[in-house]
């Protein structure tokens, strides 16, 4: 089957208006993030963040307390109104992208994710969505830039390097595991991404923390600190968010050894694909297992848990990329 050229021009062309919403959710999202006034729970990071502003500003030790005292009631804090025009166009963009990951699709005859190119699209709307589905539960608007930046990343990456024209799938491509398998991997790359974006916030506010109780200026860091929750409630969430998608990732790496017996004939074969992906199965289970068993929390569960990311990420780029195997579908030349 060959391919129809025109939906293809049409999914290129809303990739390119998906980017430009998403540009504009960024702006938005950073002016919303450096006008809000923060929480002022008490925290180190208020504190810090308060003597910062004394600091800059020359005031008297008396403006700290009242710095923390002036946190606007909710609903009227400044920045609420850039953030809910930061949501409505990131939902436009994950519109569009949605759009053009069909059309890429039906250009195709096939579900588009047959290469790097296809898979960093809907993995890219699959970050949005996650994202854009768990605010519905909760105001997320704080964690908007480090979702929206990944994202335009992600496209960019996909325009410039890893572009590649609508076509038929390769044979060992053509099952219905296709779409199972990596549905269920695009799910988990988005969720990944959003508590490794929460897990570098907690360390940011961890650090913070910990340097103010020692009498040590944080810098700017404290801004991002007080725009944020506390460390504790950033340490959860993460933890909550891995915790979540792990047995789908686990689901990922069985369904693809199904496929692969389907395929090849035989289950587990070590290929670099199979291996990075069982890598990273084995840390992040490492990490759930330390904190339920052993207690671990905070820095060092923080730095198991983005050790998983880095797997992932690699498992993703520089398993397709540079070493060769089953699975070197990038579709890069």
């Amino acid at each position: 089957m060959g391919t129809d050229e025109t939906l293809a021009v049409l999914s290129n062309n809303l990739v390119y208006a998906s980017m430009l919403a998403y540009t504009v959710s960024m702006v938005a999202f950073a002016v919303s993030f450096a006008s809000g006034r923060g929480r002022s729970d008490g925290s180190a990071a208020v504190r810090a963040d308060a003597a910062v502003a004394q600091s800059a500003a020359g005031s008297d030790p008396g403006a700290v307390a009242t710095l923390e005292r002036t946190a606007p009631a909710e609903g009227r804090e400044p920045g609420r109104r850039a953030g809910n025009v930061a949501m409505s166009v990131m939902w436009l963009g994950a519109l569009l992208l949605l759009g053009a990951v069909i059309a890429r699709g039906l250009s195709a005859g096939r579900v588009p994710w047959g290469n790097m190119y296809e898979f960093s699209l809907t993995s890219a709307l699959g970050i949005s969505l996650t994202y854009l589905v768990l605010s519905l539960r909760r105001d997320l608007r704080w964690l908007g830039l480090f979702v929206v930046t990944p994202v335009l990343l992600t496209l960019g990456v996909a325009i410039a390097v890893l572009y590649t024209d609508s076509a038929p799938l390769v044979p060992a491509l053509k099952s219905w595991w296709l779409l199972i398998h990596v549905t269920a991997a695009i799910i988990c790359g988005g969720a990944f991404t959003l508590g490794a974006a929460v897990t570098v916030l907690y360390l940011t506010v961890a650090r913070v923390d910990r340097r103010v109780a020692a009498d040590i200026n944080p810098g700017w860091t404290a801004v991002v600190a007080r725009r944020v929750p506390s460390a504790d409630r950033l340490d959860q969430l993460s933890y909550r968010i891995n915790a979540f998608v792990f047995p789908l990732w686990t689901f990922a790496v069985i369904a693809g050894a199904i496929w692969a017996e389907s395929a090849w004939g035989r289950y587990w074969g070590w290929d670099p694909k199979e291996t990075w992906a069982f890598i990273t199965w084995v840390v992040y289970a490492a990490y759930l297992h330390a904190r339920a068993t052993a207690g671990w929390k905070g820095q060092r569960a923080a730095i198991v848990g983005l050790a998983g990311f880095g797997c992932f990420l690699f498992n993703y780029f520089g398993v397709n990329l540079f070493i060769a195997g089953l699975h070197s579908y990038s579709g890069v030349k």
